[in-house]
Formats: structure tokens, sequence, C-alpha cells
């Protein structure tokens, strides 16, 4: 089921500002920076010392769900994302227990994986995302 924390998203307005604090400051290491059209996104991931990711993002159109949840909560932890070995059982027992599924089947996350969220109103105001490679 869930094998691990596989990112954690963060919310910013101004990716490249953001960057600086992450890499310059921080110190984390820079992996690689998308504009993801599609998505309507710019997104920057940082790698850590063990295997889970640091994922900045910024939109790209001011009516996305990311660009209204920075207007109304501001920068910030957006989702937490748990790496699953199988997404549809995640899925199927996430249904099960009564949890709002947001994506009732997976689809394609940037980097090719099957991702799928888990709405926050059924968990306790976080927004998690399952990814299989």
């Amino acid at each position: 089921m869930i094998t691990g924390i596989r990112h954690i998203g963060v919310a910013v307005s101004d990716l490249d500002e953001a960057i600086k604090l992450y890499r310059d400051i921080l110190g984390l290491r820079l992996e690689d920076v998308r504009d993801v059209k599609e998505m309507k996104m710019r997104v920057a991931f940082f790698s850590t010392n063990d295997k889970t990711e640091i994922e900045l993002i910024q939109p790209t159109d001011n009516e996305t769900s990311l660009a209204k949840f920075i207007e109304k909560r501001g920068e910030g932890i957006h989702h937490v994302a748990f790496e699953v070995d199988d997404i549809e059982s995640a899925l199927a027992m996430a249904r099960t227990k009564g949890l709002l599924l947001i994506d009732e089947k997976p689809r394609v996350g940037v980097h090719g994986d099957k991702i799928a969220f888990i709405h926050p109103k059924s968990t306790r105001g976080v927004l998690l995302e399952f990814v299989m490679k």
C-alpha cells in the first residue's frame, strides 16, 4: 500500500524567488524545473538526503485551483504525496473507507507516474496525493 512519502508540494506565487530560498539559503539540490503547460503550472523539484522531494508549484493561470489556493490561504504546504505500490488498490481502499476522491481513476503526473488526489474535506484539511511509478 503506502511505501513512503514521495514529496511535499509547496504552493508559491513566484517560483524563481522560492528557488533562491530552497537552493541558495537552505542548500537543497535543485533537480529540475519544468513548465507544465497542460497543468497550467511551473514546477521545481528539490532532492533531500532521502527519497522524499520538495516540489515547488507556481500557477501560470489565475483560474486554476492552485491559484485559488494561494489567493485564499497564501503560499505554503499544498499537499503531501504518498508513494504507493498499487494505486488502484490504494484508491479502492480510500473509497471503501469513505474518503472523498478528487480523482476516481489515476492520471499521469509531471514525471509520467500515475497519480490521484484525495479531497482535503475527508483528510482533516490536508490534500493527499497517491503516486505510483
